[in-house]
């Protein structure tokens, strides 16, 4: 009789044993994984626009299994020019939205039950952008210039350039969202985005001067993260999970983005490996994510000083109500424990 033949006391062979030991791991590791697949709790996420790496901790997070570590299997839904995000928000299509601070801020006052939990981006990355013979946000009002610019931007920054530096509504002309108009007339300004506007100029021929509202004092956030007050009533530990696993994403996808950047070309094919590296470039260089407080305080820090400044600005541009209570709109509940820094 072979060695793997004896019978042990229970009169079963060695052999058996040790195959019906394998047996029972198998089981065990298959009902383990199948019972930790069954403990992830779903969330639909909606971003504000088409994938980009504006977006790169999220999809981040999702490539990399980080939101799946923290116990969440995360759906993104892309957004674009006609979807509203708050709408989805609110009816239930959505369970967290990346969103726009002062967006929420006329959402609250109009009854809606959101809330905003985090802040992707320290600064709001809306920018106007001029030809290299402009240099400052004076000249264009001196040079009385038309400025093309977006519907929304007449409840947003276009009031703060009209109380700081006197802009008027002469000189607001509708945004076609193209940078075409820019490249052929030499004095036109337009808004755009620093991470996506200006590479589409250079492209076509322009280095444009880049003017960052937030550097000279436009006060919002931007790329919030937004949910409904039920779900933070009746899942907090969700939120802060989901917030949690974001901020690592943003943390891991700007140390090295490649599995992000996979994801967000999947779901976005037109985004070429040149635009997102461009997008990183100016995310990093504006200090986007890890800038003002967030240098010490970690990715999507608030502080109730910014969402005050937020609210003086807004009363003061008749885009608020004075009644209004600030932190009816935010809540620092759920940011990370510990502050997450760029590595």
């Amino acid at each position: 009789m072979t060695k793997s033949g004896q019978r042990n006391r229970t009169g079963r062979t060695q052999g058996s044993l040790t195959l019906l030991a394998g047996v029972i791991a198998l089981a065990g590791a298959l009902a383990s994984g199948s019972a930790m697949a069954q403990k992830l709790d779903k969330v639909v996420f909606g971003t504000n626009w088409y994938a980009q790496a504006e977006h790169g901790g999220f999809y981040q997070a999702k490539a990399a299994g980080i939101y799946e570590k923290h116990g969440l299997d995360v759906s993104i839904e892309m957004g674009g020019p006609q979807i509203n995000g708050l709408q989805l928000l609110v009816s239930g299509r959505r369970d967290i939205v990346m969103g726009y601070p002062m967006a929420n801020v006329k959402a609250v006052e109009e009854g809606l039950p959101v809330v905003t939990v985090a802040a992707t981006f320290q600064s709001d990355p809306q920018a106007l952008l001029a030809h290299p013979d402009v240099t400052s946000l004076e000249e264009i009002k001196e040079r009385n210039l038309d400025v093309y610019i977006a519907s929304s931007a007449h409840t947003s920054f276009w009031p703060w350039l009209k109380a700081e530096y006197g802009y008027t509504d002469a000189m607001a002309k509708p945004y076609t969202f193209s940078v075409a108009p820019f490249l052929a007339n030499t004095s036109l300004v337009q808004q755009g985005y620093i991470s996506s506007e200006p590479f589409a100029m250079q492209k076509g021929g322009v280095t444009p001067t880049i003017l960052l509202m937030a550097n000279f004092g436009y006060p919002p956030y931007a790329q919030s993260i937004d949910t409904t007050t039920k779900l933070v009533k009746e899942n907090p530990d969700l939120i802060k999970r989901f917030v949690q696993a974001t901020m690592e994403g943003w943390v891991s996808y700007l140390e090295d983005p490649t599995l992000g950047n996979e994801l967000i070309q999947k779901d976005n094919p037109e985004m070429t490996d040149e635009q997102i590296a461009f997008g990183i470039e100016k995310i990093k260089e504006y200090g986007l994510v890890f800038g003002g407080d967030a240098q010490t305080g970690g990715a999507g820090v608030m502080t109730d000083a910014r969402w005050e400044a937020l609210r003086d600005f807004m009363v003061k541009a008749e885009l608020a109500s004075p009644d209004l209570n600030i932190k009816d709109v935010y809540t620092l509940d759920f940011l990370p424990e510990q502050p997450l820094l760029q590595k």
